[in-house]
């Protein structure tokens, strides 16, 4: 019987593999986002990511009423499926038919 040690390949291959494991739990975790009754909720930095704005001009957005929000004491979320539609009504297609 083999008595392993930390130098055994066996045990260097685990030690590896856990690593390989433990580094995509972090990466998921990172982008991992709560589901609550089918509704994903977006704090303001994940909004300003996903629409490529400042804090500035998110807060100018809600103060607008053009972004709905949730404010919960001094936390503002937002639901991933208002921004998706406020995106789809403002779409704007260049598939016009123009004649030249």
């Amino acid at each position: 019987m083999d008595l392993l040690t930390n130098e055994a390949e066996e045990v260097i291959e685990q030690k590896e593999m856990i690593l390989q494991l433990r580094s995509r739990i972090e990466e998921i975790l990172k982008n991992y986002r709560p589901v609550m009754n089918g509704e994903i909720y977006l704090s303001g930095e994940d909004v300003c990511k996903m629409l490529h704005i400042s804090k500035r001009t998110l807060q100018q957005y809600r103060d607008d009423n053009i972004l709905p929000h949730i404010q919960i004491g001094g936390k503002i979320i937002y639901k991933e499926s208002d921004i998706l539609t406020i995106l789809e009504k403002n779409y704007i297609s260049n598939n016009t038919n123009n004649q030249f």
